[in-house]
């Protein structure tokens, strides 16, 4: 379709709603000799919620007018940006944003078959991506990089160096992707950080006739920028429907305010786009439906009060709904529940922790499985407790020089055949404590069944195991365990919740296996057994 456009027309169908272009001339001369190739980035941090429906329906405009479009996945900024994406997260957010946005571009109508996903690690860690990220960075001046990044980057007391690095990383990747423009958020929000490159191309040889496509920022639901972070700001696309109406009828719609008004905007910015009319919905004693084919006259209507707040937000919800609809649908799929759990786990209520401190990390804050030190041990040695009616592991070897006491209740439901000389599964990092005179100095994790009698089995690691080898739960690899769980903390209290034997016997975690690099942790029979 793309072909059968003038330039003008195209030039005209890839600028509308743009807030600003810079590089305008340029864009024309490209359209009259060629397609122009264009890219948007994400970083992929937290949720995208409906306000990503803007850049969608760009998208389609650039598709629609013959563009090559190339959406990248910027998983590296999402961790420089102070963190927004925990390490051991990365590749699953990744995951997560290619599923969610091509559900959204499906929902819009966009062929996936015209368009280049790029995730950004695949080629920032190559050798000559590094170089010039080290070139650059003996060209930039501290005070310079945190004036381009003052915007896209999260500002903290304390900033990390990480945040210095990520605009200069952004300037890199236009070149490195081999496009002719850059689509991106509002001009207010990234003008800086692509000034900085112009100072420094000429060094670094960069495209000094790179186009640069602003797009307007839609306000949130509260009147400020619709945030991933803030919760009431936002929509998020797998809202269930209670959901999205209780989000917009608490939302800022002041009668005939359209300055700061998220739901009027949304209008403007995603279902005229799309769509090419608005029909307002209401009772035929106030008028009835009316259809809209001019956005500009929704907004004169509203200003003049002639369109009530009630009856554009009850008009956007069953827009928006529809919207949603197969999106929803899409991730109701086994496979996407679990990934959106894996990607997004619950995070601890994390009352402490000064804002901006480096030393206080994402995984500081989030109670994820990597937090455990989790490892395969060998009972050495079993004896019965001199003060108590029951055994406990004198020895175990994990690894170390000395080898490790474990006091358990659940040793008391097993014999000492089932112990000595086999493999076992043991917490690591719980601080010691002293057990009827016996200081315990981890724990034995086992497959229970609450019932009469009650019945326990020691986890089994997979065949050729040895002690010390870590076990992890899927997805989770690349975190660091923490070097002592707080007591007061209760992070294992709080991932116990979750840890369950699966009909198949393998030890999970929210459903994702245990594993050593060998194989899966499994039990012998306790079937929905729990993990204690």
């Amino acid at each position: 379709m793309g072909d059968q456009r003038s330039p003008d027309e195209k030039f005209q169908l890839i600028t509308r709603n743009l807030q600003e272009v810079l590089g305008e001339e340029r864009l024309k001369e490209i359209l009259k000799e060629r397609e122009l190739k264009v890219y948007w980035g994400t970083a992929t941090t937290g949720k995208p919620h409906v306000a990503y429906f803007v850049p969608m329906s760009k998208i389609a405009d650039f598709l629609k007018a013959g563009c090559e479009v190339t959406i990248l996945f910027a998983d590296l900024h999402a961790y420089l940006d102070n963190m927004k994406a925990p390490w051991e997260l990365l590749e699953l957010r990744v995951q997560y944003y290619e599923q969610i946005i091509k559900a959204m571009l499906e929902s819009i109508g966009v062929p996936l078959d015209k368009l280049r996903f790029v995730k950004g690690t695949d080629y920032q860690l190559s050798r000559e991506y590094t170089l010039d990220v080290y070139r650059l960075s003996s060209m930039v001046t501290e005070h310079d990089a945190k004036k381009a990044g003052a915007e896209v980057v999260k500002q903290v007391e304390h900033p990390l160096l990480s945040g210095l690095l990520y605009p200069g990383l952004q300037a890199l990747d236009e070149e490195y992707l081999k496009v002719d423009a850059q689509f991106g958020a509002s001009i207010r929000d990234q003008l800086l950080e692509w000034t900085t490159t112009k100072w420094y191309n000429n060094s670094l040889i960069l495209n000094t006739e790179l186009i640069h496509m602003m797009n307007p920022m839609v306000p949130g639901l509260t009147g400020g920028k619709m945030s991933s972070s803030e919760e009431e700001s936002k929509i998020d696309l797998l809202d269930k429907n209670q959901e999205v109406k209780k989000k917009l009828k608490k939302a800022f719609c002041e009668p005939g305010n359209v300055e700061n008004n998220g739901v009027l905007s949304f209008v403007k910015h995603v279902l005229f786009p799309l769509h090419s009319e608005f029909i307002i919905k209401r009772d035929p004693r106030w008028g009835g439906d009316k259809v809209y084919t001019d956005y500009e006259e929704v907004e004169r209507d509203f200003a003049a009060e002639q369109i009530h707040p009630g009856d554009l937000k009850a008009s956007v919800e069953l827009a928006l709904n529809k919207l949603l609809d197969p999106i929803r649908k899409k991730f109701e799929m086994p496979a996407l529940k679990k990934l959106t759990a894996s990607a997004y786990p619950e995070p601890s209520k994390n009352k402490g922790g000064a804002k901006g401190n480096p030393k206080q990390t994402a995984d500081e804050e989030e109670v994820i499985p990597s937090r455990l030190d989790i490892r395969v041990g060998k009972v050495i040695s079993v004896e019965k407790h001199p003060d108590a009616d029951s055994l406990y592991l004198e020895k175990i070897d994990v690894g170390e020089e000395q080898p490790r006491t474990v006091v358990s209740g659940l040793v008391a439901y097993l014999s000492q055949e089932q112990l000595q000389d086999r493999l076992v599964v043991l917490l690591c990092n719980l601080k010691p404590q002293k057990m009827r005179g016996i200081e315990s100095q981890a724990m034995l994790l086992c497959a229970s069944i609450e019932e009469e009698p009650r019945k326990v089995e020691p986890l089994d690691p997979p065949e050729g195991s040895a002690p010390g080898d870590r076990v992890y739960v899927e997805g989770y690899e690349s975190g660091k365990p923490d070097d002592e769980l707080k007591p007061k903390k209760k992070v294992f209290e709080k991932l116990q919740v979750d840890l369950k034997i699966s009909d198949e016997c393998f030890a999970q975690w929210k459903e994702q296996n245990l594993m050593t690099k060998l194989g899966q942790i499994t039990c012998k029979t306790l079937k929905g057994g729990n993990i204690c």
